[in-house]
């Protein structure tokens, strides 16, 4: 997968209200990246994203290692015709 989309990915989950705790399946991350774009789009998920960085630094860290893991490993089992067509 190219490196864009994962990062684009972590980003949009990073935005979402997904939580670590719930430990999702690469399902559930991949709806709430596509509902989290399609709600917010990609510069949306960026504004939430830098928000969060400068109001919450100590956690924003943590979120985004989280976010990165997971896209990465979704990433990894979602195929072509499982990619929204925006």
């Amino acid at each position: 997968m190219v490196s864009i989309v994962t990062d684009l990915m972590a980003e949009a989950l990073f935005a979402s209200d997904l939580q670590p705790s719930s430990a999702p399946s690469p399902q559930a991350v991949h709806e709430a990246v596509t509902a989290t774009l399609l709600r917010h789009g990609a510069d949306g998920c960026a504004a939430i994203l830098a928000s969060e960085y400068g109001d919450h630094p100590e956690s924003a860290v943590a979120r985004m290692c989280w976010a990165r893991a997971q896209a990465a490993a979704t990433a990894a089992t979602i195929t072509g015709a499982d990619l929204p067509l925006t």
